[in-house]
């Protein structure tokens, strides 16, 4: 029947996990990969991209704006071509396409106008909204600093020097690099106050000179010289992000799990998971087959900030709320203004299942509690379905609604995840 909710009831598993798990394409870089293709000064070749809700929607925004983006078997070829308006770019709820078309849209000759799903309006853009501005670009908002707001691209951009508040995401510093070298004066950008997730900056500026760009970090930002953007085949690393609920089922059934090919030198936030998985417990190993995480008695609590890693929060929580002592997770208050309010979202879910949640202005305590089953909100968020899968692993009776929101960057979790537990996948009803 049309208009009822799905409901997926999450697999508990009370034996140790023992699996060899392979994914997909990093989001972060298949989203850069992108954006720097398309403004290259000939065609290149992304190979094994994510193909999820981001990564195609940031696909069809390009596309709106002219340039070619076609499948060859499970790659993408990219041909620049010239950036013309006007054009209407479907954000979804993704930060991404949010963030790095902008810039990318001022380039072009015409109107752009930019909205995606109801969240996505409520998701903060004021930064990039007026570093652009700040860069010589028209940019009508209607004064909210939000979607939807329509950039009215000249073909050109005059570039220089801008300073921007990066405070609620790393991605208005980025969006403004990736596309600063085809400003005429490129960029001198100054922070602004605090910047969090610094990981994605750095895969950023890598992902820049990579393709010949002249970026240069200052004691106030970065710069970005004019220039061409060289055309670069690109094989996608694994989403590391993505591992992370798999990994951590190792620590919730005592298990093993082995995440294949995972890069010996990375940018990827997800990198940090080692380290933060020792921390709470587990034996962390590099084999021939990747990344291997092996579960101990006990699941250690969290003293960390996680700043630089935000996107890891969702599964750490879901973790602590299963330790043998309250967890303290700091630095992350840009979270909520992600595709959630994702601290209000992790106190919901966690005290559902039996835990004390305590919000801090830009972190939480968690203190674990009696279990209890529960049925989860997904709140829209494929990192809250990963999180209520690994409760599952642990607490009988967890149920999720609309686990569909997985599909912005693994469509196929839900098969992932019974394949990792040697199950049949589960259906919703």
């Amino acid at each position: 029947m049309s208009g009822m909710v799905e409901v997926w009831r999450t697999p508990s598993r009370h034996a140790p996990v023992d699996a060899v798990v392979t994914l997909p394409g990093s989001k972060s870089i298949t989203a850069r990969a992108l954006v720097l293709a398309a403004i290259a000064d000939g065609p290149s070749r992304l190979v094994r991209p994510l193909r999820a809700r981001d990564t195609d929607l940031m696909a069809a925004g390009l596309r709106a704006l002219g340039v070619q983006v076609d499948a060859d078997g499970d790659d993408w070829l990219v041909t620049p071509a010239e950036l013309r308006g006007p054009a209407e770019v479907d954000a979804g709820l993704a930060g991404t396409v949010l963030r790095f078309l902008p810039p990318v849209a001022a380039l072009a000759t015409g109107p752009v106008r930019l909205d995606g799903d109801p969240r996505l309006r409520e998701r903060p853009n004021a930064g990039l909204i007026a570093g652009l501005r700040d860069l010589g670009v028209e940019v009508e908002d209607g004064g909210r600093g939000r979607a939807p707001f329509t950039v009215h691209g000249t073909g050109a951009v005059r570039g220089g020097a801008v300073t921007v508040d990066a405070s609620e995401s790393s991605q208005v510093v980025s969006g403004l690099l990736l596309a600063a070298a085809r400003f005429d004066a490129g960029i001198d950008l100054t922070v602004d106050g605090s910047l969090p997730s610094l990981p994605h900056v750095a895969m950023t500026v890598r992902t820049l000179a990579e393709h010949g760009v002249a970026v240069t970090a200052t004691d106030r930002g970065w710069q970005v010289a004019p220039g061409p953007v060289r055309a670069l085949d690109r094989v996608i690393e694994p989403d590391l992000s993505n591992a992370a609920p798999f990994l951590a089922a190792a620590l919730v059934t005592g298990g093993r799990v082995t995440v294949r090919d995972w890069p010996g030198d990375t940018t990827q936030p997800g990198a940090q998971l080692d380290r933060l998985l020792t921390a709470m417990g587990a034996r962390v190993q590099r084999t021939d087959g990747g990344l291997q995480v092996t579960g101990g008695p006990r699941i250690a609590p969290l003293q960390a900030d996680l700043g630089d890693v935000g996107e890891l929060t969702p599964v750490l929580a879901a973790l602590c709320a299963l330790a043998d002592g309250p967890s303290r997770l700091t630095g992350i208050g840009h979270l909520r203004g992600h595709e959630t309010d994702r601290l209000q979202a992790l106190d919901e879910v966690l005290s559902a299942v039996g835990a004390r949640v305590e919000q801090l202005p830009g972190g939480l305590v968690i203190t674990p509690g009696p279990r209890r089953p529960a049925r989860l909100d997904s709140y829209a968020d494929h990192r809250m379905v990963h999180a209520a899968a690994l409760l599952g692993l642990a607490v009988d009776g967890v149920e999720v609604t609309d686990p569909a929101a997985v599909t912005k960057t693994l469509p196929d979790f839900r098969e992932r995840w019974a394949g990792l537990l040697g199950e049949p996948a589960g259906v919703g009803r």
